[in-house]
């Protein structure tokens, strides 16, 4: 029996782009060093090792995120209980649209997702840190 699929990715996007706030990443760029702000890079460790990050971001893998952000679960992690001002960040902003959506819903406030994700912010010109090098 094959699948058939009702809702596509492409509107799961559109439904989240239009209940989420989004910034551009030239607005990131003069956000991300403000103590109120902290930028949650949810891409996939492999990512981080062969792109980089944007320095002091958190990275928190999008498949642990809403047990991360429930001070309920047992793998809550404090910085989601402070008050701050969460930008989500992938690499070209979906998975993060689609996480700002669903940490919103959560209650995660004020929580805004990176348009454009890690390939903006390096277009914008955006400072990347690194990886370290291998042996």
């Amino acid at each position: 029996m094959s699948q058939k699929i009702t809702v596509g990715y492409k509107q799961l996007l559109a439904e989240a782009e239009a209940a989420i706030d989004s910034v551009t990443a030239e607005q990131a760029i003069e956000d991300w060093q403000r103590p109120d702000v902290v930028i949650v890079d949810i891409r996939d460790p492999r990512e981080l090792e062969r792109e980089g990050r944007i320095p002091n971001s958190f990275h928190a893998p999008r498949g642990m995120l809403e047990f991360w952000v429930d001070p309920e679960s047992p793998y809550f992690k404090p910085i989601f209980g402070e008050d701050k001002t969460f930008i989500i960040q992938c690499a070209s902003g979906w998975r993060s649209a689609l996480s700002t959506e669903t940490l919103q819903k959560m209650g995660l406030q004020p929580v805004k997702n990176l348009k454009g994700g890690f390939t903006a912010w390096k277009a914008a010109g955006g400072p990347v840190e690194k990886p370290p090098s291998k042996p």
